[in-house]
């Protein structure tokens, strides 16, 4: 089924077994980073790019996983200020707030949980693009530091160097802030 310069996807059968095997989990990697609306387009974006450059797709350096989160990677730097000011905006309003009809215990943890998720919020809107990208993909998306290589086109230990920075920047945030 593979022609030649492809890499493995070749016609039509191919973009749908990848779809169906990587659309929902890139999905759901989107929306966290962009909101459901962005990553709809987006993921529909990844799979166009993929076709359009499937000649460039080399199965010996990269799996299918890898390669679409480059790609997904990628489209979200175009995104990349309406990623930051969202989240400036949740670090402001915090997250869902609970109803008044909860318990109280509820509403003290709701209200811990908020200012939690709003200093994480502003601790990550904080963190350079490059270091955001390898802690989202690695927490969000679930992908290994070597996939995270593949994907962003870079080494591997630059990505364990970012990761590691990125969450010592996040625990002196929480250190100064507990």
């Amino acid at each position: 089924m593979d022609g030649p310069g492809t890499g493995g996807l070749d016609g039509p059968e191919a973009l749908a077994s990848w779809y169906d095997a990587h659309a929902r989990p890139l999905h759901h990697y989107l929306a966290r980073r962009a909101g459901t609306q962005v990553a709809d387009d987006l993921v529909a974006d990844v799979f166009l790019v993929a076709w359009e450059r499937r000649a460039s797709f080399d199965p010996g350096r990269a799996g299918p996983r890898a390669w679409l989160y480059g790609i997904a990677t990628n489209l979200l730097l175009r995104h990349r200020r309406t990623e930051e000011t969202r989240l400036r905006a949740w670090a402001r309003d915090g997250a869902r707030r609970s109803t008044q009809d909860e318990v109280a215990h509820r509403a003290t943890e709701s209200v811990d949980a908020d200012v939690r998720v709003r200093r994480m919020a502003e601790a990550i809107s904080g963190l350079r693009a490059e270091e955001r990208d390898v802690l989202l993909l690695v927490a969000w998306a679930g992908l290994t530091t070597a996939e995270i290589s593949e994907a962003l086109g870079v080494r591997e230990q630059t990505v364990r160097t970012r990761l590691h920075r990125a969450r010592t920047k996040l625990r002196t945030k929480e250190a100064l802030d507990g």
